[in-house]
Order: structure tokens, then C-alpha cells, then sequence
């Protein structure tokens, strides 16, 4: 249908209040004198429809169960990941003015301003999709807009294992270190899977564990009987109510957690949550973002002196308050997978370095030489589980 005979449909429904029913379209047709089959009228409803009160063009992308990320760019340029890197989309917009419509709407109904004014935007839908958008003419050309989508059920450890994000064995290892109740750590970059692998081993936690999780956006979604979840909270228009993240681990810390889990360490949080895991909070776990697992503690020594805590410090709580890093990657193929298991240990200098105990292998982990450390941290009837040999 044309984009102007639509856009007459669209200024008739507005100026009247009227939802785009079918015979609301048709009478709106009516009143630009067309005439349409039955056929039209409804594929018009149903455009009209998606475009006010769904997600337009993207509908059908964000329904895809396989789809983790939407990302627009320009009208004509969508792309989607669907767990093999990007791949270009057959959808498209209208024009560019069609991309800042959808970007808007959808930023109201996450309840937050994306005008001229406050030119993007960081939210969370009703359904728990991340939204991130930026206007021009700070977004040159075109409105970017990303969406991540969250799904409401999570990934088991089988399923994982299946899809080539852990090797074959390697599951032993994952449910040993939860049964274990090691505090660990999950690194990655942007889209490796670090949020779906935590979910997963979470899951693992014994049925009698009361898990809180302290998220900036919730985005955790655990298969577990006794979840507690906490989110951030932006400030209002006039600057109050802000929640943090630092704030939520504090509260956490105050509802009896039998784990603590921070969905992604970014600022002062760090602080307060190796604190917790060295007074007595065990099993305790979090994401952070990393190049390599061994940049760990250069990360976190970054963030605990930008939160005033002095680098010797840091690190006598980093030694005795972690003890496992597991580390994803995305290869060449866009599979996500778990490249290293490394373990911590303080070197002559009193500071933590990260010591490779397994790695990946196509068969199964790889041991390296911190394999005999992780295994004497794990219980003892699983060490035999190691799904390892010798590198």
C-alpha cells in the first residue's frame, strides 16, 4: 500500500482517537475516497497496527525465538544475531522518519524521553527487551536503534553443551564449581553469552538456596524455585529517585542471600560485593567485561579505585573473595564459547594473576597448569568429572 494513502489512514486515526480496527481503516479509507477489498483493508490494519502499537517491521524479528539482538542502522539496513554473528535482515522502513517513530513509541512506553532535548535512551520494555536508541544529528543520518531481546525462559547446561558454548564434559566441571559453592566470575565481551551462561549455572544452585540478584537491567532469568530480583532505577525529570547498582548490593546484602549475584560489575559495586564474599557470602558470582581473563584484575582494579579503594587493598579482598574465571569469546564463526577456565592465585608481589586451568578443546577442556589448583577447590567426589586430558 503507499506510504502516503497510509500516512492519510494514520493522521485520520489519530485526529479521530480511533484504534486502527479493521473497520476503522476502512473508514478511514472511505474518507480519502478509496475503495479496497476486504484483502487490503486488513493487510493495512495489520501494517497500521504493528507500526502504533507493536514494533513495525521488526515484529516478526523480535517473535523469532532465535533471534538474541535487532539492530537498525538506516531504513534499508537491519541486521539480526541470531547466535552466528550479524546477518543482514529482508526487512526495511519506510524512510528514516519511520526509524525516530518506532524509536520514540517505544522509548514512552519504557516510560523515558527521546526528543531533540534527551537524544538517546537506555531501557528496558515491559517484556524485558533492552532498548537503546540514539537520534540524529548526534546519530548521523539516521536514528540507530538496538534492541537485545530477553527470553523468558533460560538455557540449561544440556542445551549449552548441544549449541558448542561448552565442550563435551565440560559440564562436569560447571556443575562441580556450583556444587562447590566457589565464587566465580564471568568475563566476555559485548554479546559472548555471559548473561545466558550465568542464567544457566544459576539454574544449578540447589533448590534450597535463596538467590538475590542485583541487575542494571534484569535480564537474569534462572530456572530456580527461590529468586529474589533487584533493579536499578533511573532518576525522574527532576533528578530524584535514583537507585544504583552500588545501592542494590547493599540492600542485597540485607535480605539473607544464600548467593549473591551482581548481573554486571561496571563501577562501585565492586566494593561492596568482595566484601560480601569475603564475611562469610559464599557461592557468590558476577559478569564483567573483559578483553581476555587475563585482564580480570586490571578491570577490577579499575573499578575498585575509581570507588577509592587503593590497589593493594583490592587485591587481599580479589584473592580471597574469588576463585574461578570463566571466560567467553566469540569465534570466527559467531558461535559463543567458553575459551578459558582460569583460577586465581598472587603472585611474589602480593598481586592476582589469572593461572589457565582449562581451556578450549573441540573434544573437551584442555588442562593447563592450573588445573591441579582448580581440582583441589572443587568437592572431591567431582574431580574425576574434569571432561579434560592433558595439553
Amino acid at each position: 500500500m503507499p506510504v502516503q494513502l497510509l500516512d492519510g489512514v494514520r493522521q485520520w486515526l489519530a485526529e479521530s482517537g480511533a484504534e486502527p480496527t479493521p473497520a476503522r481503516v476502512a473508514q478511514a479509507l472511505r474518507e480519502q475516497g478509496r475503495v479496497l477489498g476486504d484483502a487490503e483493508v486488513l493487510g493495512a490494519a495489520e501494517q497500521l497496527r504493528s507500526e502504533l502499537i507493536g514494533s513495525g517491521p521488526l515484529e516478526p524479528l523480535l517473535a523469532d525465538p532465535s533471534v538474541t539482538d535487532v539492530l537498525v542502522s538506516a531504513p534499508d539496513r537491519v541486521w539480526v544475531d541470531r547466535g552466528r554473528g550479524l546477518e543482514r535482515a529482508a526487512v526495511a522502513f519506510p524512510d528514516a522518519a519511520a526509524v525516530r517513530r518506532l524509536a520514540q513509541r517505544l522509548a514512552a512506553v519504557a516510560g523515558r524521553r527521546l526528543d531533540d532535548a534527551r537524544p538517546w535512551v537506555d531501557a528496558r520494555l515491559p517484556d524485558g527487551t533492552r532498548l537503546h536508541a540514539v537520534l540524529p544529528p548526534v546519530a548521523v543520518g539516521c536514528t540507530c536503534l538496538s534492541l537485545r531481546v530477553v527470553r523468558p525462559r533460560a538455557f540449561t547446561l544440556d542445551e549449552l553443551v548441544a549449541a558448542g558454548t561448552v565442550p563435551p564434559g565440560g559440564d562436569h566441571v560447571l556443575r562441580a564449581l556450583l556444587r562447590a559453592r566457589l565464587s566465580f566470575l564471568i568475563s566476555g565481551g559485548t554479546g559472548t553469552g555471559k548473561t545466558t551462561l550465568l542464567s544457566a549455572l544459576l539454574g544449578l544452585a540447589g533448590p534450597d538456596e535463596r538467590l538475590v540478584l542485583a541487575e542494571d537491567s534484569a535480564e537474569l532469568r534462572p530456572d530456580h524455585p527461590h529468586v529474589v530480583r533487584l533493579e536499578t532505577r533511573p532518576a525522574n525529570q527532576e533528578g530524584a529517585g535514583l537507585v544504583t547498582l552500588e545501592d542494590l548490593v547493599r540492600q542485597a546484602l540485607r535480605m539473607r542471600p544464600d548467593r549473591l549475584v551482581v548481573g554486571e560489575v561496571r563501577g562501585g559495586e565492586v566494593v561492596h560485593l568482595l566484601a560480601a564474599l569475603n564475611t562469610g557470602h559464599e557461592g557468590g558470582c558476577c559478569t564483567v567485561h573483559a578483553n581476555a581473563a587475563a585482564d580480570v584484575p586490571a578491570r577490577l582494579e579499575a573499578l575498585g579505585t575509581a570507588a577509592g579503594l587503593d590497589r593493594a587493598a583490592l587485591h587481599s579482598q580479589l584473592a580471597a573473595a574469588l576463585s574461578v574465571v570463566l571466560h567467553l569469546v566469540r569465534d570466527r564463526s559467531g558461535r559463543r564459547r567458553i575459551d578459558e577456565v582460569r583460577v586465581l592465585a598472587r603472585d611474589a608481589s602480593g598481586l592476582v594473576r589469572t593461572v589457565p586451568a582449562l581451556r578450549w578443546g573441540a573434544e573437551a577442556f584442555v588442562e593447563e597448569r592450573g588445573w591441579e589448583r582448580l581440582r583441589g577447590l572443587l568437592r572431591p567426589e567431582s574431580r574425576k568429572g574434569s571432561g579434560g586430558r592433558n595439553g
